[in-house]
C-alpha cells in the first residue's frame, strides 16, 4: 500500500512537466492566404467573316476590272467591256474598299501589337472600344497606325494605278481606232443599234447587289484573324488620314482588341460606311450613264469604258486614300451631244482637263 504513492506522485508530477512541456512549445504559424489567380489573357484578335465577304466583293471586282484591255476588235468586246465596268454598286464597293483597308491593317503587327496593349487590362480595354466606336478617329492614335495605314494607301494605291494605265491606253485607243490607215474604224464609226437597250443594261448592272466570292472570302477571313497571308511588305503613311482609312483602321483597332467578331457585325458594318466615298462611285455611275446615253459610234463607247469606268475608278480608290480630294466641274462626254449634262463630281483636275481635250479630239475626227 505505502509504494503506490510514490507511483501515483511521480504520474502527477509526469503530467505537470507535460503541461509546462507544452505551454513553452512555438504555436504553428497561421496558413498565408491564397493568392489571387492572374487575370485572364485579353480576348483574341478577332474580325468577322462580314468584313471578310465585303472586302471579297472590292478585291474580285478590281481584279475583273483589271482585264479591261484598249486594241478592241470588234463593237462587241465594246460593250463587253461596259457590262464588266458597269457591273458594281456604289455603296457596295464603297464598304468593301474600306473593310479590305482593315484586313491590311491587320497585317502590321506593329499597330496589332500597339492596340492590344490595351487589351490586358479588362477596363482599359472597354473604355477603348467605347471610344473608337463614339470616334473612329481614335484608332488612328494607336502606337503603329502610320505602319497600317501605309499597308492600306500602298495596296490601293496600286489598284487605283493599274486602272489609270487602263484608262490612259483605252481613251487613247479611242482616238487610234479613228485613223484612216486602222481597219477597225470600218465598224467602230459606226452608230450602234440599240442604244436605249445598251444604257438600261448598265444602268440594271449597276444596280444588282454583288456577291462575296467564297474563295476570297476565306483567303481575307484567314489572314484577318492570323495576321499573314497577303504576302505584303511594310510601309508608312502618316496623318492626316482620309475617313476612308480612318474607319478602316477602326475596325482593324476593334478586331486588334478582340472586339470585331461575329457578335460585333453591327459596328463594323457601320464602319464600313462613308458618304464621300460612295458619292464618288455614285457619280462615275451617273456620269457613264450620261456618257452613254450621249454616245453613238463605238468608238465614243470606248471613250465611256476610259473615262467613266477605269478613270474613275482610279480617281475614286485614290482619293479614299489621300488626303485632300479636290472638287471640279466634270465636262461634257465624248461627242459634246446636247443630251449629256454636266454635273459636279469629285474627279481630280488632271482628270477634267484630259476630258476636255479628249472631247474636243473626238470632236474634231467626225
Amino acid at each position: 500500500m505505502f509504494m503506490a504513492y510514490p507511483r501515483r506522485g511521480l504520474s502527477l508530477a509526469a503530467a505537470v512537466a507535460a503541461v509546462v512541456l507544452a505551454s513553452c512549445a512555438t504555436p504553428e504559424p497561421a496558413l498565408a492566404p491564397a493568392p489571387p489567380p492572374p487575370p485572364a489573357p485579353p480576348p483574341a484578335v478577332s474580325l468577322n467573316e462580314g468584313v471578310a465577304q465585303a472586302a471579297s466583293i472590292y478585291v474580285a471586282f478590281m481584279r475583273e476590272a483589271a482585264t479591261i484591255r484598249a486594241g478592241f476588235t470588234s463593237a462587241e468586246s465594246i460593250q463587253a467591256a461596259i457590262r464588266k465596268g458597269a457591273s458594281y454598286e456604289p455603296a457596295q464597293l464603297s464598304r468593301g474598299m474600306i473593310a479590305y483597308g482593315s484586313i491590311l491593317a491587320l497585317q502590321s503587327p506593329e499597330f496589332v501589337q500597339g492596340v492590344r496593349t490595351f487589351a490586358a487590362d479588362p477596363a482599359t480595354r472597354q473604355q477603348m472600344i467605347a471610344r473608337i466606336l463614339a470616334d473612329p478617329a481614335t484608332a488612328a492614335t494607336f502606337p503603329g497606325a502610320d505602319a497600317a495605314a501605309g499597308l492600306i494607301v500602298d495596296t490601293i494605291g496600286r489598284d487605283s494605278a493599274a486602272m489609270l494605265v487602263i484608262a490612259d491606253a483605252v481613251e487613247g485607243d479611242a482616238y487610234t481606232i479613228q485613223e484612216r490607215n486602222d481597219p477597225r474604224r470600218r465598224w467602230a464609226t459606226v452608230h450602234i443599234a440599240d442604244r436605249v437597250t445598251r444604257l438600261e443594261g448598265a444602268k440594271a448592272l449597276s444596280a444588282v447587289q454583288m456577291l462575296p466570292s467564297a474563295d476570297e472570302s476565306a483567303r481575307l477571313f484567314a489572314a484577318a484573324n492570323s495576321g499573314s497571308g497577303l504576302g505584303l511588305g511594310s510601309a508608312r503613311s502618316g496623318p492626316p488620314y482620309t475617313p476612308a482609312v480612318v474607319r478602316s483602321l477602326a475596325i482593324a483597332a476593334l478586331a486588334a482588341l478582340g472586339a470585331g467578331g461575329e457578335d460585333a457585325r453591327a459596328n463594323t458594318e457601320a464602319l464600313a460606311v462613308e458618304q464621300n466615298s460612295e458619292f464618288c462611285l455614285n457619280m462615275s455611275k451617273l456620269m457613264l450613264f450620261q456618257c452613254l446615253a450621249a454616245s453613238r459610234p463605238s468608238y465614243e463607247d470606248m471613250f465611256c469604258v476610259g473615262r467613266h469606268v477605269a478613270r474613275d475608278l482610279a480617281t475614286c480608290t485614290a482619293e479614299n486614300i489621300t488626303p485632300a480630294p479636290v472638287d471640279v466641274p466634270q465636262t461634257a462626254v465624248a461627242g459634246g451631244a446636247p443630251d449629256a449634262v454636266a454635273v459636279q463630281t469629285p474627279v481630280a483636275a488632271e482628270a477634267a482637263a484630259a476630258s476636255v481635250s479628249a472631247t474636243a479630239a473626238l470632236n474634231n475626227s467626225r
